[in-house]
């Protein structure tokens, strides 16, 4: 049986126009039975719909910025901003020493919901004054929310409604936190081959770690903290959706893309990683990633260390890498 997020189901739009579509509350509910979740499909059976059961759009969006925003509580307690500025910061770093340090880069949030994660970095200002800030997202609501939000705050940063692959200005590194596990079967590689074919040089996707003990702490966390039982539900189903390794490092090997995953589970203690990115670059930004990130560049492997089982040791990373990556003089033939 497939493993449904409500919010998924609750809240559709025309992926090339964003707008809103209707969605009918029985089909939702007939879905979810179907997919041998009744509770889910009470859950949505509770919520708010019209004479044509169609569920009721203002509604569902004031459910969904409720449950983004416990959400937010969740990434601030996990302290996530820190842990994207660990692996973010050595990134730009790299960037920087190949485009040059006066330049002007851009990072996208991808499915950047109420927008925390661009918010976090443009109050801290945690990747430098010129690392342009934008978060996409298709559900407007979100968006819109996000936008007062940033303004309240005083950021200097932006959102906007649509296919953040529709943007009219060139980002220079994609990002997302908790995305990709929405993606599913073929779906999962086009993402990243619509990065590849962008001119990005780089994205860094951080979503959650499938391990065994996954669902047990997505569980633990959002039963303490999740108030509305559709949060509760999806942040466990969410979990038990989490691509494995090998999974995530196959469909990110596409042309023009160094696939690297930032610890691993055989490098990773099961008890403390809750995210953990998978990373693609322009290959003649491997190795100054590899020097920005220090010893922790250890931590940093890719899909021949997963295949062979052995440690990522620093020679064979070097190895694997040169055939693939060249100089920076490669850097235009990539773009």
């Amino acid at each position: 049986m497939p493993h449904l997020e409500i919010s998924d189901l609750i809240t559709v739009t025309d992926p090339l126009s964003g707008a809103r579509l209707p969605v009918r509350r029985g089909d939702v509910v007939r879905r979810l039975d179907q997919a041998g979740d009744p509770r889910a499909a009470r859950i949505v059976a509770g919520l708010p719909a019209g004479p044509d059961d169609v569920l009721d759009p203002l509604a569902v969006d004031r459910l969904m910025i409720g449950v983004h925003t416990e959400m937010q509580r969740l990434s601030e307690e996990l302290r996530i901003g820190e842990r994207l500025v660990h692996v973010l910061d050595p990134l730009f770093e790299a960037i920087r020493e190949i485009a040059g340090r006066r330049g002007r880069f851009r990072l996208v949030d991808i499915g950047s919901g109420l927008g925390y994660l661009v918010r976090w970095l443009a109050s801290t200002g945690a990747l430098g004054p010129n690392v342009e800030l934008i978060g996409v997202d298709l559900d407007a609501a979100l968006v819109a929310e996000a936008d007062r939000l940033a303004r309240a705050e005083g950021l200097d940063c932006r959102f906007v409604h649509g296919n953040a692959f529709d943007l009219p200005e060139v980002a220079t590194v994609y990002v997302s936190t908790g995305v990709l596990h929405h993606f599913r079967g073929p779906a999962l590689t086009e993402f990243f081959e619509a990065q590849a074919d962008s001119q990005a040089l780089a994205f860094c996707h951080f979503d959650i770690a499938a391990t065994r003990l996954a669902p047990v702490g997505a569980w633990m966390f959002h039963r303490a903290r999740m108030r509305h039982p559709l949060g509760r539900h999806d942040g466990v189903v969410s979990a038990r959706r989490a691509h494995s390794d090998d999974t995530l490092l196959r469909a990110a090997t596409v042309p023009g893309i160094r696939p690297l995953l930032y610890e691993p589970r055989g490098l990773s203690n099961p008890f403390c990683t809750t995210l953990r990115p998978v990373i693609g670059l322009r290959p003649y930004l491997e190795d100054p990633l590899r020097q920005a990130l220090g010893r922790s560049s250890r931590r940093l492997v890719g899909a021949e260390h997963l295949t062979r089982g052995g440690p990522p040791g620093r020679d064979a990373a070097a190895a694997s890498s040169g055939a693939a990556s060249g100089s920076a003089s490669d850097a235009g033939a990539a773009r």
